[in-house]
């Protein structure tokens, strides 16, 4: 599911983190996540497992959901958070 815009291939499978020559773009983003209080933040392997079903999910979108909008890595960062298609 790889797309070639001017030399630079964009995965609309893929995380924010994945996505090669975006880094600058998406800073921010992975700066909050790693900034998240302790008792807000979701454990790492917990994380990792909801990444793991976002990246299988047809709504995944070049890292964003197309569900609800929001970028699948800061949602599933939150502990508290829930996916808008109930699948974690």
């Amino acid at each position: 599911m790889e797309q070639r815009v001017e030399n630079l291939r964009v995965c609309r499978k893929c995380l924010t983190r994945e996505m090669v020559g975006q880094e600058e773009y998406f800073r921010s983003l992975w700066e909050y996540i790693e900034n998240l209080d302790i008792d807000v933040k979701a454990p790492e392997d917990l994380y990792d497992k909801r990444l793991m079903i976002c990246k299988e999910c047809e709504m995944l979108l070049e890292g964003m959901c197309r569900s609800c909008g929001c970028y699948v890595e800061l949602r599933a960062a939150v502990g508290k958070n829930v996916c808008p298609r109930e699948k974690w």
